[in-house]
């Protein structure tokens, strides 16, 4: 709770999971939304450690995508990058079709997209709300509309919802609060209408996660003793979580291993959040 975390001494981080993978995943194809760097990086690079080919969607070109798409095929398995902005439904038409075309099928999708700004609610115009469910909600809507099909005609899917910790209780940003929050009430939704089909759909609630170029790494570098405070009293584990730690339980998600999960939200969040569900 707030507070109780001042005198507590950090727990290790032991870096990034080092891990092969297993093989859960093996012959699995997967399209990510998003999946240049920071948290689709990362599921990115679990998925193809446990066998999994990816496809990367990204907003547009530039060096992150083409390392993501070096870790992948340095895992050993096959990466396709395609850039264009996920709000427009023709982009997402066509990142489907390069899936379907280079594949042969689709398993996994993960939507990772999003992104709000805005402050009080006299303060925000209609403009920026209309923003937030262009970058977040519309293309996990648009994405999981075009993929469904493909998974129905196999009898099995997997799609995963990037969400937030704040989409289930308060805090952030309000217009990010309310389209994570949608997109939470969407996996439930989608997860009820598709058991049927064999397609399980669930959420991820991250916490804090730091990794470079992402908001609390912009964050720190402009207040550390800010966000130092922030860690003593906000973080149970005194640190941030890191971006492979959410990688970690999305690649579980979509395994056969978690056959039975479906219409969940999985806080990854080493206890920074407050909810009781």
């Amino acid at each position: 709770m707030p507070g109780t975390t001042g005198a507590m001494k950090p727990l290790p981080d032991h870096g990034e999971t080092s891990y092969k993978g297993s093989g859960r995943l093996n012959g699995r194809k997967a399209v990510i939304t998003g999946g240049d760097s920071g948290i689709g990086r990362a599921v990115a690079i679990a998925y193809a450690r446990e066998g999994a080919d990816v496809l990367i969607s990204y907003l547009e070109e530039h060096d992150d995508a083409r390392e993501t798409e070096r870790l992948v095929t340095e895992a050993g398995r096959k990466a396709v990058v395609v850039s264009g902005d996920i709000q427009h439904p023709d982009h997402c038409r066509a990142v489907i079709a390069k899936a379907v075309s280079e594949f042969g099928a689709i398993d996994i999708l993960v939507n990772n997209v999003g992104a709000a700004k805005g402050a009080g609610i006299v303060d925000t115009p209609d403009a920026v709300w209309q923003e937030a469910f262009d970058q977040t909600l519309y293309p996990a809507i648009r994405m999981s509309r075009l993929v469904v099909p493909h998974m129905k005609k196999q009898g099995s899917g997997s799609i995963v919802m990037i969400a937030s910790i704040w989409g289930r209780e308060s805090g952030g940003r309000m217009t990010y609060n309310a389209v994570k929050a949608a997109e939470i009430s969407l996996a439930k939704s989608m997860a009820q209408q598709l058991a049927g089909d064999g397609i399980r759909v669930n959420s991820v609630a991250p916490g804090s996660i730091l990794f470079p170029g992402g908001s609390w790494d912009k964050r720190q570098q402009a207040d550390p003793a800010g966000i130092a405070e922030f860690v003593r009293n906000e973080l149970p584990f005194g640190r941030f979580g890191r971006a492979d730690e959410v990688g970690a339980a999305v690649a579980f998600l979509a395994s056969p291993r978690a056959s039975w999960i479906s219409g969940s939200s999985l806080p990854v969040d080493g206890c920074q959040s407050r909810s009781l569900i």
